[in-house]
């Protein structure tokens, strides 16, 4: 290995340590709350001490777990997006001997979100405070298949700083699911993440970039693109991103008086880098290392991220523009090419 590639590997793993650190920055703010209207016609399917009752047992597997730095027998209360996530990090912990800070789920809530719907499946929002060491609220997602199902850990959501999250109906923890295809809003929930998705690979060059604000994902994801370009370039090497949506794995929880959709979804990255001019393509993180095992190098390596996001999708005719919310992203394989 000559210097010019010890180089760039060491520049792509300081900027891959510096890009997710905004992601860890403390929310001490509460998510901020809308009063909600004064009447409905429906209640929730369950108490909020149901809902902590659920939550307490996928938080027992979460830390069974982790204790074992083990995925083994994390199906049981985790799945969709979280499991593919939770695993890696646990693949990650075993290599490492340390738990990724990122996946730590405070067992108090700041609120809760019950759907009032009476058919399957099921999906509970819930909010978390921050961590004990100040890291941001964790928006859960919380799914139930059928009624013959346990809940089960769908996503988790690391809410950005100062995030504004809608009311949701009276009584003051219930609201009705939506679907990705609900109308009247200025995207369907599944245009909206669609349309996020090309906003995550083409930047300001998307031709949906003036339907969104502007988000903390996306400017960590440009930093953190730009800083390992300049250590690609000094090698001759390339890099590029794609991201796609897994149509399959959204979930939509409606706003009080209709206002808006609170919408969480999966989308699936994969970013691949070569070296140049012959040269080996190598893990740049720790992460990197433990997913990659005893892989064979090439010139180039590509990296799978699963990204989880939470997007405010609003009313048409509102004014507003969809808006990120928080979002998760994690390397779930790395493989030479």
């Amino acid at each position: 290995m000559n210097k010019t590639t010890t180089l760039l590997q060491r520049v792509v793993a300081a900027s891959l340590a510096i890009g997710i650190m905004p992601l860890l920055s403390a929310c001490q703010e509460k998510v901020p709350t809308v009063s909600a209207p004064t009447s409905t016609t429906a209640a929730p399917v369950m108490t909020e001490a149901k809902e902590e009752a659920i939550r307490g047992k996928i938080l027992d597997v979460l830390t069974k777990t982790d204790q074992a730095k083990n995925a083994d027998g994390l199906s049981e209360r985790v799945e969709g997006p979280e499991l593919a996530i939770r695993t890696s990090q646990l693949t990650i912990a075993k290599a490492t001997n340390t738990l990724d800070k990122r996946s730590t789920v405070p067992s108090k809530i700041s609120q809760t979100v019950i759907p009032t719907d009476s058919s399957w499946p099921r999906s509970i929002f819930t909010i978390t405070t921050t961590t004990d060491d100040q890291q941001s609220q964790r928006l859960l997602v919380l799914n139930q298949a059928d009624a013959h199902s346990n809940y089960k850990l769908w996503g988790i959501a690391r809410l950005f700083q100062g995030a504004q999250l809608p009311a949701f109906e009276v009584p003051k923890i219930g609201s009705s699911m939506g679907t990705a295809k609900d109308t009247g809003l200025v995207n369907t929930p599944a245009d909206a993440v669609a349309h996020y998705a090309d906003l995550l690979q083409n930047g300001s060059s998307s031709k949906y970039a003036k339907d969104f604000g502007d988000d903390q994902l996306r400017n960590d994801l440009a930093e953190l693109t730009a800083t390992v370009q300049k250590g690609i370039e000094a090698n001759k090497g390339t890099q590029s991103q794609k991201f796609s949506v897994q149509a399959d794995q959204i979930r939509v929880m409606r706003a009080a008086g209709g206002t808006g959709d609170l919408v969480v979804a999966q989308i699936n990255s994969e970013w691949t880098r070569s070296a140049g001019e012959g040269r080996e393509s190598l893990p740049a993180s720790d992460a990197e290392k433990a997913l990659f095992g005893k892989g064979k190098a090439t010139s180039t390596m590509k990296v799978t991220y699963v990204n989880v996001v939470a997007l405010w999708v609003p009313k048409q005719g509102s004014g507003e523009k969809v808006q990120a919310v928080g979002a998760e992203r994690q390397p779930i394989k790395v493989e030479a090419q």
